[in-house]
């Protein structure tokens, strides 16, 4: 039978317990258009970036 051969202190035991306190992925919307887009990455619907124009997408 396995028997830990020491304490666990409470920041290791926290560590390894916030792992599993992960949620997911968080929404995150376009500041020009508002439609959901994933972030630093440019907005598919209005192709702008950090509020700069990078691509041209057509309507």
């Amino acid at each position: 039978m396995g028997v830990p051969k020491r304490k666990m202190s409470k920041m290791k035991r926290r560590h390894r317990q916030a792992a599993n306190a992960y949620e997911g992925v968080q929404a995150n919307f376009c500041s020009n258009c508002g439609q959901p887009a994933a972030s630093h990455t440019v907005c598919k619907h209005c192709g702008t970036y950090k509020g700069r124009q990078i691509l041209t997408v057509e309507q």
